[in-house]
């Protein structure tokens, strides 16, 4: 017997909201096959051929769980399935599922296990699959992993069985709808007014700066508003894996690596795009993220007239991502000492902005720091901000403090000469002789 051969119910808790959800998205899914309605209409398409094939199972469920029902087969035949209300949430910042039984969100910086899951591990790969191949993208066992932006600007990792154990995965980095301003960081307390007018100083003033942090702890979005303060009469070219800034000036080439096709040939990567955009008589370069080979391209890039580069990088500290510069360099496959590359670093970036993700899931930029030159073989830094943890309140909270180190920059002079002079207040009043004499020999290193 089939739902539509059914008499009115009585006892509608009773009905199986598996099948009957299947029915619906079955029934649903050959309408359309048979009629299919255009892109425009076809959510209202859906909505109204809804209607009619409920009213042919003479059934009578409560009104909410009806409405629920309604939602659940739209989502599955419109939207990503049992994750569709999940992404729809203002306050879920990432959706993860690591299997049918195993989907946690992020809220407010923290990890989540919700109550979503899917009916088994086809179920997952059917919605992998609608996620991806409108985008051009495929993934098999023999392309195990595709990483893809949604028509939203969401990034979106997928990776499924054999190189996925358990099943397959996908992780969805929500696209945020409001750019955020550096105004709300102070008010989040990811920064401070004298930290905020220095960061900007420092844009505007062509300094080279790279955001180091680890993942998920905003490096992204302080590139998306450390960008926005670019003069707009200069031209940018932006380099992502997935187009994620939100640049509003005028003068502006996005560019987007591209994965191999079919044949396994055809691919742009990062380091590609980074020489290319040499050839497109960029004033500043803006790099998502250096992962590899093309770190030495950009490097060389900020030596040879691109001042006022951005680009982000996977470290933990400041003198971790100057670390992680070096190996990524020396994955370019240029046979170069290793003192080369670090002179390469300390004459190339100006300014490394940490990023970090606290036990209490704010985010906060723990460290401002200056590369200062060479000593020797090793890369001098001062830092010129930090934070400074006292301790843990009892409802988890992170407690400590953003302030200066009380040392002026060395390129103070190139702030200056921007048109910015920079009050002692904002670096506080902490400056002795002692360090302005040490900063006085470092000078006459650099010379």
């Amino acid at each position: 017997m089939t739902l539509s051969d059914r008499a009115p119910s009585t006892q509608p808790q009773r009905v199986d909201l598996d099948k009957l959800k299947a029915y619906l998205v079955n029934s649903l899914t050959q309408e359309f096959e048979n009629n299919p309605p255009s892109i425009k209409h076809r959510r209202q398409a859906a909505i109204d051929t809804l209607e009619v094939v409920y009213k042919r199972t003479n059934l009578n469920l409560d009104q909410s769980i009806r409405a629920q029902l309604f939602r659940d087969v739209l989502d599955e035949l419109l939207g990503y399935g049992p994750i569709q209300s999940l992404l729809d949430e203002d306050s879920v910042s990432e959706v993860m599922v690591n299997g049918p039984d195993d989907v946690y969100v992020e809220r407010g910086g923290k990890l989540v296990k919700t109550n979503v899951k899917f009916d088994n591990d086809d179920h997952v790969l059917q919605v992998i699959d609608r996620i991806i191949l409108p985008l051009g993208r495929r993934v098999d066992a023999d392309n195990p992993t595709v990483d893809a932006r949604l028509p939203d600007g969401s990034r979106v990792n997928a990776i499924i069985p054999p190189v996925a154990i358990d099943g397959p995965s996908i992780t969805i980095r929500k696209f945020a709808k409001e750019k955020l301003t550096f105004q709300q960081l102070v008010n989040f307390g990811s920064i401070t007014e004298h930290m905020a007018d220095f960061l900007r100083a420092c844009v505007v003033s062509r300094l080279n700066i790279v955001i180091s942090g680890g993942t998920g702890s905003g490096k992204t979005t302080l590139l998306n508003i450390l960008s926005s303060f670019i003069p707009e009469d200069e031209r940018i070219v932006t380099i992502e894996d997935a187009a994620e800034l939100q640049l509003h000036q005028d003068h502006i080439v996005r560019l987007e690596t591209k994965p191999p096709n079919v044949e396994g040939i055809g691919s742009v990567s990062i380091r590609d795009l980074v020489r290319n955009s040499l050839r497109m008589r960029p004033d500043r370069i803006i790099v998502g993220e250096v992962r590899g080979g093309e770190a030495l391209d950009m490097l060389q890039a900020m030596n040879t007239g691109h001042d006022g580069s951005l680009t982000t990088a996977h470290a933990n500290t400041p003198r971790d991502s100057l670390s992680r510069l070096e190996t990524m360099a020396l994955m370019s496959g240029l046979d170069m000492p290793l003192k080369v590359i670090r002179e390469q670093i300390a004459s190339a970036i100006d300014l490394i902005v940490q990023q970090s993700r606290m036990k209490d899931g704010s985010r906060k930029v723990t460290y401002i720091t200056e590369v200062a030159g060479m000593e020797g073989d090793t890369i001098v830094m001062t830092d010129i901000f930090k934070f400074e943890q006292t301790g843990i309140a009892p409802d988890g909270k992170v407690i400590g403090e953003l302030k200066p180190t009380g040392i002026r920059p060395l390129f103070s002079d190139r702030l200056a000469a921007a048109g910015f002079k920079l009050t002692a207040q904002i670096f506080g009043a902490a400056s002795t002789d002692m360090l302005e004499s040490s900063r006085s020999e470092l000078r006459r290193r650099r010379k």
